[in-house]
């Protein structure tokens, strides 16, 4: 099969739908990554509760992510929309990573600053809100944008469920034009455009935060 030019820029627009999905996908569920790994995180001290939310966040976290969204995507009720459904697994399943980020920044906190906060008598929020998490977390900023990228690498897995990223577009062309070779390449070119540039800044971060 010989590269078609005019063909790959007609298909541009129609991929460039599919890269606004994607990264739709990974933005949201990253966010939700971001709070419920945080939250699983500080579970996990709590002594009648910990134990089982490490049971449950491990077997997520060493379960494949396409295992979870067949899944998912088969129990779902036909009212939830295959993209929620990704944006869900993927964001339930990166909890399970952040929060181990997030478990060693809470750890990396002096053992003075919990034990002045005891002597001070101050309240749970204002110990976690004040003086742990702003601490722990600046220390693992860079590790967390690594799972940024990763999810964004992992988006290809919603083309199971049928969600329209890019994938399932370029796929979608080449049963319609018997060409793929144009979307296929484009697809990782796109991929590429976002990713190489992701991971430059995350590279400053992890050495600025290490001169810190």
């Amino acid at each position: 099969m010989i590269w078609d030019t005019d063909f790959a820029i007609s298909i541009i627009p129609q991929l460039l739908q599919g890269l606004v999905v994607t990264i739709e996908a990974t933005v949201i569920g990253y966010v939700v990554a971001l709070a419920l790994g945080l939250l699983v995180a500080v579970l996990r001290r709590v002594d009648y509760i910990g134990p089982v939310v490490f049971v449950v966040f491990e077997f997520i976290r060493t379960t494949p992510v396409l295992v979870q969204l067949l899944f998912v995507f088969a129990l779902a009720p036909p009212t939830i929309t295959p993209l929620t459904i990704g944006i869900a697994v993927l964001g339930v399943h990166y909890a399970a990573y952040t929060a181990e980020v997030y478990r060693s920044g809470i750890e990396g906190v002096a053992k003075g600053q919990w034990e002045a906060c005891r002597a001070l008598s101050l309240p749970p929020l204002r110990v976690w809100g004040a003086v742990v998490l702003p601490q722990a977390i600046r220390k693992v900023i860079p590790a967390l944008g690594n799972y940024l990228i990763s999810m964004f690498k992992d988006t290809p897995y919603l083309f199971a469920i049928t969600v329209a990223e890019m994938l399932f577009v370029a796929k979608a062309i080449g049963t319609e034009a018997f060409r793929s070779m144009e979307a296929y390449t484009l697809v990782g070119l796109f991929f590429l455009a976002v990713s190489v540039p992701s991971a430059v800044i995350i590279r400053r971060l992890e050495r600025r935060y290490a001169a810190v």
